[in-house]
């Protein structure tokens, strides 16, 4: 029997990358850092952390001087992955993996440095990813559900981009929620979600209150939008999995809820000195009808992906009926979202910042749709 079968430990772990220039190279492992972690008392066993240096020169050079401590000098003198790839491994192999959107990120960064050196990854015995959990079960309260987020709402400082520090900062933000979730579980009609929202709102300085109010939008409903393009699956994630979305005709009364968000969000975005490029929510083009982009965000549970949206057909007599899918299947989704079909949608709106793909903007995120059968 492999003795790895029986590794109790829950590996907390992060990784600190560069990103090449032009995008669509390979991304570079900076830093890694993990903490085994006593799935039973929480209690920090084992920690390390390393800087890595690249395989690709040209990464160092192009590093900018970083306050955190993760500088060209810093990097050049550290030992690359090959030198740590054992290390790493008995770290990660045949345990839980834990993090912060590790399986969109962090697991590939792993897998592709294995691959590199032409050793074979480790594999996990299961993986708790705690942005897919904590947005499943939390909500949004914290915003966009980042760490940076989450440690700002909790009140535990900032987000320092080192490994190490981000692990700890991850285990602090997930004992946070579990205890504000333990106390609305016990006492429903004293802690509800909406008490914990108000409260959250009072606790905003005046200066970044129009942040925190678009950051944790009420459902916006719109009934009856017509779809104007099916499922496109043209855009993958860093696990490879395709972005699922389709575009449906934006009304006056959308466009100008959606116009108004914008701006607030564009002037937040300019503030914060990004290089990406600002895509606009509202798709605009002489001779058509405005359109805007709907979202079906995906969650992953093990090996498992399901849809994040709730999804419903609505029948000509008036009777609703929830769908369960039982296998992600973008071409089941196509036949269901096809042009011409009216839907109502619950959207969730959501600023991003791809840094490696250099585009921001706002998408729109379905959290429910009810289609009609007409």
């Amino acid at each position: 029997m492999d003795p790895r079968q029986d590794r109790f430990e829950i590996a907390f772990f992060d990784v600190e990358t560069a990103f090449p220039n032009p995008p669509g190279q390979r991304i570079a492992i900076l830093e890694f850092g993990a903490i085994l972690v006593c799935p039973k008392t929480l209690e920090e066993l084992q920690p390390y952390s390393t800087l890595v240096r690249p395989a690709d020169p040209s990464l160092i050079s192009s590093l900018p001087e970083r306050s955190n401590g993760i500088t060209p000098d810093a990097v050049a003198s550290a030992p690359p992955f090959a030198d740590i790839a054992d290390t790493v491994f008995d770290i990660l192999h045949g345990r839980i993996w834990a993090g912060h959107n590790i399986l969109e990120f962090d697991c590939a960064r792993i897998r592709e440095a294995f691959a590199e050196i032409g050793q074979p990854a480790p594999e996990p015995k299961g993986t708790i990813d705690s942005l897919a959990l904590l947005t499943q079960r939390f909500g949004r309260r914290a915003g966009d559900m980042k760490l940076a987020s989450l440690a700002t709402y909790f009140g535990l400082g900032q987000q320092t981009h080192r490994s190490l520090e981000d692990v700890r900062m991850n285990l602090e933000v997930l004992k946070y929620c579990a205890t504000v979730l333990f106390l609305e579980s016990g006492l429903p009609d004293i802690f509800t979600v909406n008490r914990w929202e108000m409260c959250s709102a009072a606790s905003v300085s005046e200066g970044s209150s129009g942040y925190a109010r678009f950051m944790e939008p009420d459902e916006l409903y719109c009934s009856r939008l017509k779809i104007r393009y099916g499922i496109s699956t043209r855009f993958v994630d860093q696990a490879g999995r395709p972005r699922l979305s389709f575009v449906v005709d934006a009304s006056q009364s959308l466009c100008t809820v959606l116009d108004a968000c914008e701006v607030v969000a564009k002037k937040l975005f300019e503030d914060s000195r990004s290089n990406s490029e600002w895509n606009p929510v509202v798709t605009r083009q002489s001779g058509f009808d405005p359109t805007a982009r709907l979202r079906i965000p995906t969650v992953v549970f093990g090996d498992v992906a399901q849809y994040a949206t709730e999804m419903y057909r609505k029948e000509p007599s008036g009777d609703i009926q929830k769908l369960e899918f039982v296998r992600f299947d973008a071409a089941e989704l196509d036949s269901l979202l096809k042009p011409g079909t009216f839907v109502d949608a619950f959207l969730s709106l959501d600023p991003y910042d791809y840094v490696y793909e250099q585009s921001a903007g706002i998408r729109l995120v379905a959290k429910k749709l009810i289609i009609h059968s007409e």
